[in-house]
């Protein structure tokens, strides 16, 4: 129970410096090979798939004991899984479902629906804020509000 809390040694900084500069630019190349798709945070599971990498990558420049060309597998295999998982779920109904959730309506007509708002556990508040970022300042000049499936509240105007 005797580890430095501020400084180990210069080798342990320098280990930080070049497994990170290169696990970084692996990253990188590969987000590039596998498309936009992987980073995007479009629903639910693309984000958990960021935070994944991210994680991956925090463990892979901090924990001595794994070494480089485990934590570029790992990466590797993430960004691969959300590969495979994206491209069944763009053929395979059953897979999408899974994977995406659907646009929420939250106010129709300028009348909020309160089961949609307590069943996506949104505000009346937040729905009126997106309004007035849209520039109304009225429910009922909207058509619709949608919880989109990024989190999102798009505001359809009449």
């Amino acid at each position: 129970m005797n580890e430095p809390i501020f400084f180990d040694s210069w080798a342990g900084l320098a280990r930080t410096v070049v497994v990170g500069i290169a696990a970084y630019g692996l990253l990188i190349a590969m987000l590039r090979a596998s498309g936009k798709r992987t980073l995007s945070k479009m629903n639910a599971f693309d984000f958990v798939v960021t935070v994944a990498l991210g994680s991956t990558l925090a463990t892979v420049l901090l924990n001595r004991s794994v070494p480089l060309a485990e934590g570029v597998a790992a990466l590797a295999l993430l960004i691969c899984l959300q590969y495979v998982i994206t491209w069944l779920a763009v053929r395979v109904p059953a897979v999408q479902a899974l994977v995406k959730s659907e646009p929420t309506l939250l106010l129709h007509d300028g009348c909020f629906l309160d089961q949609a708002l307590k069943r996506q556990r949104v505000t009346r508040d937040e729905v009126l804020a997106a309004l007035r970022q849209s520039g109304m300042d009225d429910p009922a000049g909207a058509r619709s509000v949608v919880l989109e499936t990024d989190g999102s509240l798009s505001v359809i105007p009449r």
